[in-house]
């Protein structure tokens, strides 16, 4: 099983972190290829910004039926064009939350970052349209800020980080103090395994309710339907349950059904889906699946 798992990724040189087991409670197998460090999550981030936008939910201190424009009106550059405003009136945070606003490109080039992702030029379709990129989810991290009143790093700080037992992560912030959002933070298979344990359980960890099973529900659920199956609030469908994921194969894999999770970090440029094949070949099985 997990022996078998090792050695593969032993004989193809994969760089590979570690990977860490939990079913029913408790962690049943880990192993560390090098000793355990924070590592880049890359878009494994966004999942994060979620859980911020459903505490906040939580709270009534956010909705995601509201516009954009509700959040950041204060934060417009004065030169914005009337056609750009209404777009920013039309646009629901749940559209960002979903990926389904296109016409973004990946990531923001100039060092305005803000400035840039709310006057970029959108036609914005009343048809939500998959499309991926990092400028929503920064969007959506600065709209929690000003709902909340707090920088998002200070805001997690106390409601997540802390009843996770994640001393306060590396993370990002863009070149005007905004908590990035998409990208960024740096954890260890264990940290961000805990993020997926609270979304396996329900919201709860370790006996308290974090964070409300409705938003655990909706964020994992299919919200859009993707090329690669289905995306809920910056988590990705996989199988029977969800995925949270970054881009050169950091994944915590979370399935409800069978109380499963299967986190690791990894950083392979060329082929990130061969280890989780592999996963899917050699761990899975073994828990009936």
């Amino acid at each position: 099983m997990l022996e078998t798992f090792i050695k593969r990724v032993k004989d193809n040189n994969w760089q590979i972190y570690g990977i860490e087991i939990f079913f029913q409670g408790r962690i049943v197998d880990a192993y560390d290829f090098v000793p355990a460090q924070r590592r880049p999550i890359y878009s494994a981030t966004k999942a994060f910004t979620s859980t911020a936008v459903g505490l906040a939910v939580d709270e009534g201190r956010f909705s995601i039926d509201a516009p954009i424009y509700d959040y950041i009106k204060d934060e417009l550059p004065i030169d914005i064009s009337e056609k750009q405003l209404q777009v920013l009136h039309k646009m629901s945070i749940k559209r960002l939350l979903t990926m389904s606003v296109p016409g973004y490109p990946f990531r923001l080039e100039s060092e305005k970052w803000l400035d840039e992702a709310l006057t970029y030029p959108i036609r914005f379709n009343s048809t939500p349209v998959f499309h991926y990129s990092n400028i929503p989810a920064y969007l959506v991290g600065v709209a929690v800020e000003k709902a909340v009143g707090q920088h998002l790093a200070t805001y997690l700080e106390s409601r997540l980080w802390g009843p996770l037992g994640i001393k306060k992560p590396d993370y990002m912030n863009c070149p005007s103090g905004h908590f990035y959002g998409a990208s960024g933070m740096k954890l260890t298979v264990n940290e961000l395994s805990r993020l997926g344990q609270l979304y396996l359980q329900k919201g709860r960890y370790e006996g308290k309710q974090i964070l409300s099973e409705k938003w655990v529900n909706e964020a994992t659920a299919i919200q859009q339907m993707s090329k690669e199956g289905g995306y809920g609030y910056y988590f990705w469908k996989y199988k029977d349950g969800a995925q949270i994921s970054g881009k050169w194969g950091q994944k915590c894999c979370i399935f409800p059904e069978q109380q499963l999770m299967i986190t690791y970090l990894a950083e392979i440029k060329d082929d990130p889906d061969a280890v989780l094949l592999t996963m899917e070949k050699e761990i899975l099985p073994f828990y009936g699946m």
